[in-house]
């Protein structure tokens, strides 16, 4: 009985010192990642509920969170601009924004479906959006360097 009471302990130490460690993470965040990672959290949302009318309030509200992230977004300067060579920094810039802008055109569309109450339609919008988000990572965001296997 002691010796679970002991692991139960270790256990709840470990708990609280990887959590520490993660809350250090998030507030490493670029004011960009935080933003993406909200949209990231909606983006999810929607992909669980998209195919159920019935959570159609709820997919338009998490809609209007990855609208207004994106848009606060548009503000914003990918990390990534200081790796591009000067000369380039500028049209970088411009083609995040004007990705930005085709990822909220489609938001709309979206929006407008789930309105209409066309889920299929919906869907299929979705697999557009999640194209977009591949392609804009692969262009604009810093690959994650991974870490060495042992």
């Amino acid at each position: 009985m002691q010796f679970r009471i002991r692991q139960l302990g270790a256990l709840c130490v470990l708990a609280l010192s990887l959590s520490q460690v993660a809350s250090g993470q998030q507030e490493e965040k670029t004011p960009l990642a935080k933003k993406m990672s909200a949209i990231n959290t909606a983006f999810k949302a929607v992909g669980r509920q998209i195919d159920d009318a019935a959570q159609n309030a709820a997919t338009l509200e998490q809609l209007t969170v990855i609208e207004t992230n994106a848009k606060a977004a548009l503000a914003l300067e990918p990390e990534k601009k200081g790796q591009v060579p000067a000369a380039e920094q500028a049209k970088f810039v411009a083609d995040y924004q004007a990705g930005i802008k085709q990822f909220l055109v489609t938001v709309d569309k979206m929006r407008a479906a789930i309105k209409a109450g066309k889920n299929t339609e919906a869907v299929t919008i979705l697999d557009a959006m999640k194209d977009q988000q591949k392609e804009g990572h692969k262009e604009f965001r810093i690959k994650k360097a991974v870490p060495p296997a042992h």
